[in-house]
């Protein structure tokens, strides 16, 4: 009996230890990100030339739309190309694109990946470009949106990230989809900034120096979450990446389950993975180069989901709160902590999510979709026992898919 109650008791100590740091990370960062961040002075006012880079794996039901779209910004036509790279797309979809003002790029691989085809479209379209923007195939940029990303670059900037925001709030599912990725903005990319430490980056809505991107990319074997591996090597060698706030590029969220599910497992899966591979160096450069920045990252790669920290913090003091029940005032000796302790807790996660969801999403619609909430975290926290072999090969996400 006292092997057991040591073994929970070591679980508890876990647990709360685990749990009470991201809780106090996402914390501060969340509260950082009401405030502003100042951007430093435009040094330039040179308008670069943008290869928009979209690569699309059987995105039929998008690309064509996407394509039309991205020709629609107000920055000097002749400073921007769109440049489609069409992995195992139907015929008529080619035949479609290349109606249009754009390059297209088709590839083909036997494992395809999203640095595959960068890769292989920036050695097609040569080096006649500034900047590389990347977007998904279902990405829709603002009309503004190059122009804020240049003026960026024109701070001083080699690395970029705009804000990426939902296109769509069809569903209960999509809804909760958009506000973790507001809360990650938030957390992520604004509150850091705020704080002057660098932007995550996304997967999309980014921009870099071209020369720069196309020599980074070339080392860049990733299956998954490749932006992760790009931005931890960045980082590394001390490259600020810049969060423009105002820059918006709109993203579809998912509106079924197992989308939900194949997406999460597939960010989980890279995140523990560089977590691995990235931990000791990081805790080098912390103590030897004085890197926060990269180290930051780092303990970003073992940061538990958002939704998963929020549902297990609330079952546990939930659960934590009973003990303060006569029937139960036996077994609160057997616990090393209290709801007292574990209520600190919550509360830092409960305000971190207040600061860091937008105005916009406190309304019906969001009440609503919160009740499918433990849904979504059930959905996680299978992920999170599915992640074996999930980086290891190409998982695609269906886009396109409109449901009510």
């Amino acid at each position: 009996m006292e092997i057991i109650r040591i073994i929970l008791q070591i679980i508890e100590y876990v647990l709360y230890i685990y749990l009470g740091l991201a809780a106090v990370y996402i914390f501060i960062f969340g509260v950082a990100s009401i405030f502003s961040h100042k951007p430093k002075a435009a040094s330039t006012t040179t308008n670069r030339k943008f290869a928009v880079l979209i690569p699309g794996y059987k995105e039929d039901s998008v690309i064509v739309d996407v394509a039309l779209d991205a020709l629609n910004q107000d920055y000097p036509k002749e400073k921007y190309d769109v440049v489609v790279i069409a992995d195992s797309f139907a015929p008529a979809t080619l035949e479609e694109l290349r109606k249009l003002p754009i390059k297209l790029v088709e590839v083909s691989f036997e494992k395809s990946t999203k640095s595959k085809a960068l890769n292989k479209a920036m050695a097609t379209i040569g080096d006649g470009y500034d900047v590389a923007l990347i977007l998904d195939a279902d990405n829709m940029m603002a009309p503004d949106f190059i122009t804020k990303i240049n003026q960026a670059f024109n701070r001083g900037f080699i690395a970029v990230q705009g804000h990426r925001a939902a296109k769509n709030l069809n569903t209960s599912l999509a809804i909760l989809d958009a506000i973790s990725e507001e809360v990650n903005n938030s957390i992520f990319r604004k509150g850091h900034r705020v704080l002057g430490l660098s932007s995550a980056l996304i997967g999309s809505g980014m921009a870099f120096d071209y020369a720069f991107f196309k020599e980074i990319m070339s080392n860049v074997k990733a299956i998954g979450g490749f932006d992760k591996e790009l931005e931890l090597k960045m980082l590394r060698d001390k490259i600020k990446i810049e969060y423009v706030n105002d820059a918006l590029v709109l993203d579809e969220k998912v509106q079924k389950s197992d989308v939900f599910a194949n997406q999460r497992r597939r960010w989980l899966s890279a995140q523990f993975i560089y977590f691995r591979r990235f931990v000791g160096s990081g805790l080098y450069h912390l103590f030897f180069k004085g890197n926060i920045d990269f180290f930051d990252k780092v303990i970003q790669m073992v940061q538990p989901p958002r939704v998963i920290l929020l549902g297990v913090v609330s079952i546990l003091t939930g659960l934590y709160a009973l003990l303060l029940l006569p029937v139960f005032e036996n077994l609160e000796a057997l616990f090393v902590f209290s709801f007292h302790d574990w209520k600190f807790i919550f509360a830092l996660t409960f305000i971190a999510f207040i600061a860091s969801i937008p105005g916009k999403f406190y309304n019906i619609e969001t009440l609503k979709a919160i009740i499918t909430l433990p849904k979504a975290f059930l959905v996680m926290a299978t992920s999170m026992l599915k992640l074996k072999g999930a980086n290891k090969k190409f998982i695609h996400t269906q886009h396109g898919t409109n449901e009510k």
